[in-house]
């Protein structure tokens, strides 16, 4: 029988995803040794040493933007599963994330080579400024100098400091091992130690996935939640009242969350529904120019946030139930 129909589940509604976009920070921690002094020398609640940026902040600020416009297209498309070692990506959003990931790979292709043909005249600039920041300094303002141009890679080793990695993965449990794949010297002890870790590893797993699918239920709750708040403050700070990009923002949600509603979330997504027919039937400037089109409006979002907190704070042991059994039905049909 399958013992983890979660997990088997899981494995068929998504996939995990890791992305890293790695480049130079260009900082150096600095020491009293490395400004000539003693360590009694340095006052820390004058003089503050500790990391400090080589370059200009500007020069990485491509780079910068990229990391965070990366980070920020797989997190709206996913759930951090088990404590953050990966982001759980539903299927209906996997060509999404993955035609944003290339386009930014590209970017940071095109980012990280600009910066490799500035980087001499970075360097220069920097050191420039250096040498004005060493003046004021206690020390030897040339031992500084020396230390700060030692801190700068060449162009060789420069280039391997970059990278944009995108992994695709599926968690497992660990299988228990057979006695044969040991040497019969060490069998006794291996298959023990190494059972013993898989059987509690499988049950912190099992654990995991189930407050994983309760936690993502109740985090697209939330959202909902928090957009209706924004929304309705959006709608009270506007001159104008209702703007289309208001309700544009709830369009969307509701297209996003049908994508991302992995677990098969009924109640929220029918709330969502009646709220799409309810209150998106109308323009923005059909309802300025209804006054009493406009307090239904707001009534109307005011309901749906305070029905999708409300969603939030129960239970949702019956949603992660009824996800276990396309588990349970995989297996069947694997059978």
């Amino acid at each position: 029988m399958n013992d983890n129909p979660i997990l088997d589940a899981l494995t068929r509604e998504g996939v995990l995803i890791s992305v890293s976009v790695r480049y130079p920070r260009f900082t150096k921690r600095l020491q009293p040794q490395d400004l000539g002094l003693e360590d009694t020398d340095v006052n820390e609640r004058l003089i503050s040493l500790g990391h400090k940026k080589l370059l200009s902040k500007d020069a990485l600020a491509d780079l910068g933007l990229i990391e965070s416009r990366t980070h920020a297209l797989v997190e709206r498309s996913s759930f951090s599963f088990l404590g953050g070692i990966a982001r759980f990506l539903p299927n209906a959003k996997l060509d999404e994330v993955q035609h944003g990931l290339d386009e930014l790979e590209k970017d940071f292709a095109v980012a990280r080579q600009k910066f490799l043909d500035d980087y001499a005249e970075h360097r220069s600039a920097a050191l420039v400024e250096w040498e004005r920041t060493a003046r004021t300094l206690p020390g030897d303002p040339a031992k500084l100098l020396g230390t700060i141009r030692g801190a700068f890679p060449d162009a060789v080793e420069l280039t391997a400091k970059f990278g944009f990695d995108i992994h695709l993965f599926q968690v497992r449990v660990p299988e228990r091992v057979s006695a044969q794949l040991v040497r019969f010297a060490d069998q006794q002890q291996i298959v023990a130690a190494r059972n013993k870790a898989a059987t509690e590893a499988t049950q912190r797993i099992r654990d995991g996935v189930e407050n994983f699918v309760r936690d993502a239920v109740a985090t697209l709750r939330e959202q909902t939640a928090n957009l209706c708040n924004e929304m309705l403050t959006a709608m009270d700070d506007g001159k104008s009242g209702v703007h289309q990009k208001t309700l544009n923002r709830l369009v969307k949600f509701i297209n996003d969350f049908k994508q991302l509603n992995f677990a098969g979330d009924g109640q929220m997504e029918q709330l969502l529904e009646k709220a799409r027919a309810d209150l998106l039937s109308k323009s923005a400037e059909d309802y300025r120019d209804d006054a009493s089109a406009r307090i239904k409006l707001q009534q109307g979002i005011r309901q749906l946030g305070d029905s999708a907190l409300n969603l939030a704070k129960q239970d949702s042991a019956e949603i992660v139930s009824s996800f276990g059994q396309l588990g349970v039905r995989k297996f069947q049909l694997a059978a």
